[in-house]
């Protein structure tokens, strides 16, 4: 699967952005998706993901409350709204899939085997 994310872009503290990730495939519905941040000298991170049926999501717990995720298999996108945002949310942010993640990978970075490029998210003070 090919995965495209978009959606970043330049907002002010409180904003609000909506990113898309993208996938090609037929089988999308199949795939658990996960979202990942990357800020410059630090780490990546687990932001948020969700099962491939949709009805199961997990928070990174700084996002909890602000930012949700869901998913429209028919449309093969998965999505990560981001709502009150904070300078600290500053960061590239990457959308991954995998059809064989466990619940207790799914925050792991290396548990996905697919990944898109990332999307510029940059909140000003």
């Amino acid at each position: 699967v090919q995965l495209q994310a978009s959606g970043g872009g330049l907002v002010q503290t409180g904003g609000s952005l909506r990113l898309s990730c993208a996938a090609s495939g037929p089988t999308f519905s199949r795939y658990s998706v996960g979202w990942f941040r990357q800020a410059p000298g630090k780490e990546r991170e687990f932001v948020a993901a969700i099962k491939r049926s949709g009805g199961s999501t997990y928070y990174e717990d700084s996002v909890k409350g602000r930012f949700t995720i869901s998913r429209d298999n028919a449309k093969n996108t998965v999505y990560l709204q981001m709502n009150s945002l904070k300078p600290e949310d500053t960061a590239v942010y990457l959308c991954a899939a995998d059809s064989g993640i466990i619940t207790s990978s799914i925050r792991q970075s290396g548990a996905y085997d697919y990944w898109g490029q990332g999307t510029l998210v940059t909140v000003s003070s």
